[in-house]
């Protein structure tokens, strides 16, 4: 193309083109997955310029520079108390969902039956984290289901990959802050993408082969053969000395009670915590068993301790409320915290990293080693995230505070992926320790599920991260971000199709028997995986496949195309939010036809 479009001019052509397509829509129609365009030819995920439109300090007065700094003190210092309201938040959040779906969560764990089916656990791991919003509480329910004989470890494998793709909501969640603006949204939902792209193809291929020769089971209880564990102290928690003091004044639950409904000890009907302690007083009687040296009282035959118990201090603590609604309480009240925040976040994060401070960011962010020791600075970045992980002891945070960074621009999708992956690996890494203070008579149980957890991860990176030519997740973020930027109700659906709809239909299939999950799940994959092969082939090696299937034109437009899913969606919610002015669909459709490029001159 010899003329690229610059700023905001439109050429006369372009705008006979626009009217072209109003034309040609109901014959040729947009692919969902073609790049959109951009003005004056750019990168869409490169790093925006983050200009310091500013006075240089130099040219400051004494005033100006005092003003500045007690400026960036109150920006860093409202930076620092939106992120510990957003983790605390979060923690609430987490809470809410327990409150909501801890009861059918274990419903969920009790069908023993369906446990048995692979794609069934899968389905179970996924849902059951959806629900009460932390990998931890599943994992733990996993563990105390395998220690109490209701679950073999063979059946355990696929739920705790379920775990591990469920997690990955919530950085999908927090990226639907930044959906104000295209392109940081862009960004923001490719990175929670990747998460999720990359948890569902270590699943893709791990799952069958799992079913087949159980790899991950035989390799756990391998190192558990060879290594001689003993129970150690528990891992230290050092993101929840900082949180509880803030919630645990709103609410504390009692997380033995989830455990107890799937193991069948449940012994308190409500998940709100109203006892928090017990205080022992002894009583002495007469007796003549002690000696005269004794020191101090001398319980006697008759002595009793009486003791006291100590209700807890919360917002919660005595309410006459059911768990429901308790739960919607704080699911609400979470949701509105966590969004004020991350804007809050975005927005501080946009007026301070500007000029040379963003420069200096960046540089040492997404800073590589020198040649030829490049390939290692990936792999740093692995165990920057595993460590950061651990010392938050918690994926969800992690990953949730790297979102709005790659949405403003600091990280790029490359860097951002090695440290989710990384995130990953340190989420197992405090499970492993978690599980060497399990009791004696789980801890072998404990540390198999937690190893298992740690190798399915670990695999992943050997598929997807060793080799630079199978780093597939990006490119597919990178489509995605795209068909996200342009058709922002893609987002949702991916959130509703991934994390609900799929997963309950195929948990329905998985009850009716196996025989009905296989020839109804059977024929879709194959499907699917033909569809995908086409498409490959269309871009790749058009002349490999038969004149018809060469393009997807003779199908109606629906079928092949998001224009018309995108219009009846804006005519039903006419925001701007949810579409893309018609003007930039329009000449995006045009450089996304061959047709029209060919009747135009540009």
């Amino acid at each position: 193309m010899p003329n690229s479009l610059t700023g905001d001019q439109v050429p006369p052509s372009t705008l006979d083109m626009v009217g072209l397509v109003d034309r040609s829509l109901g014959n040729a129609g947009t692919s969902s997955s073609a790049p959109v365009l951009e003005e004056g030819d750019m990168d869409p995920w490169a790093l925006p310029q983050l200009k310091d439109t500013g006075q240089s300090w130099k040219e400051l007065s004494v005033a100006g520079r005092v003003r500045r700094v007690t400026t960036g003190l109150l920006k860093a210092c409202g930076l620092l108390g939106s992120l510990y309201l957003f983790i605390c938040s979060l923690d609430i959040l987490s809470s809410a969902f327990q409150l909501l779906g801890s009861k059918l969560a274990g419903d969920i764990f009790q069908e023993s039956a369906v446990l048995s089916n692979p794609v069934a656990g899968l389905v179970i791991g996924v849902l059951v984290t959806v629900l009460v919003q932390s990998s931890s509480t599943s994992s733990s329910i996993v563990v105390s289901m395998v220690a109490s004989k209701l679950l073999t470890v063979r059946a355990s494998v696929p739920i705790i990959m379920g775990v591990n793709v469920g997690t990955s909501i919530t950085s999908t969640l927090v990226s639907m802050a930044q959906s104000g603006d295209r392109d940081e949204f862009r960004r923001a939902f490719g990175g929670s993408a990747v998460h999720g792209i990359f948890n569902w193809l270590t699943v893709l291929i791990l799952l069958p082969l799992e079913s087949a020769v159980f790899p991950l089971e035989r390799l756990s209880a391998l190192v558990l053969d060879v290594t001689s564990l003993q129970a150690g102290v528990q891992a230290p928690d050092i993101l929840k000395v900082l949180t509880q003091p803030l919630t645990h004044l709103i609410v504390q639950l009692d997380n033995d009670v989830i455990t107890g409904s799937v193991t069948g000890n449940a012994t308190n009907s409500s998940l709100i915590k109203r006892w928090c302690g017990t205080r022992g007083q002894m009583t002495t009687g007469n007796s003549s068993d002690c000696g005269a040296d004794a020191l101090g009282p001398c319980p006697g035959r008759n002595a009793s301790v009486t003791m006291e118990q100590l209700p807890c201090h919360h917002l919660f603590a005595g309410t006459t409320l059911t768990d429901m609604a308790v739960g919607f309480i704080l699911l609400a009240a979470s949701l509105l915290v966590l969004c004020t925040c991350l804007v809050l976040i975005v927005k501080l994060l946009n007026s301070m990293l500007r000029g040379r401070i963003a420069q200096a960011v960046r540089v040492v962010i997404n800073a590589d080693f020198p040649f030829p020791f490049a390939w290692l600075s990936g792999y740093l970045a692995i165990l920057v995230g595993a460590g950061l992980t651990f010392v938050l002891q918690s994926s969800s945070v992690f990953t949730a505070a790297i979102v709005p960074l790659l949405g403003v621009g600091v990280i790029s999708l490359e860097r951002v992926y090695p440290l989710l992956l990384g995130s990953n690996i340190g989420t197992t890494t405090t499970a492993l320790l978690a599980a060497l203070a399990s009791p004696s008579n789980m801890l072998l149980s404990a540390l198999q599920v937690a190893l298992i957890h740690f190798f399915f991860n670990l695999a992943g990176i050997l598929l997807w991260y060793v080799v630079p030519a199978l780093r597939l997740p990006i490119p597919l973020a990178k489509r995605f971000g795209d068909l996200t930027a342009r058709y922002r109700w893609v987002a949702i659906a991916y959130l509703l199709l991934s994390f609900l709809l799929l997963p309950l239909a195929a948990f329905g299939l998985s009850l009716a028997g196996d025989t009905v999950l296989a020839a109804v799940g059977g024929p879709l994959v194959a499907l699917v995986l033909l569809l995908v092969l086409v498409n490959v082939l269309q871009r790749r090696r058009p002349a490999w496949l038969p004149r018809p299937l060469r393009s997807w034109a003779w199908l109606p437009l629906w079928l092949h195309s998001l224009e018309p899913w995108d219009r009846l969606l804006s005519r039903c919610c006419p925001c701007r939010a949810c579409s893309t002015p018609q003007a930039a669909t329009k000449e995006a459709h045009c450089y996304e036809n061959p047709e029209i490029l060919a009747s135009q001159q540009l």
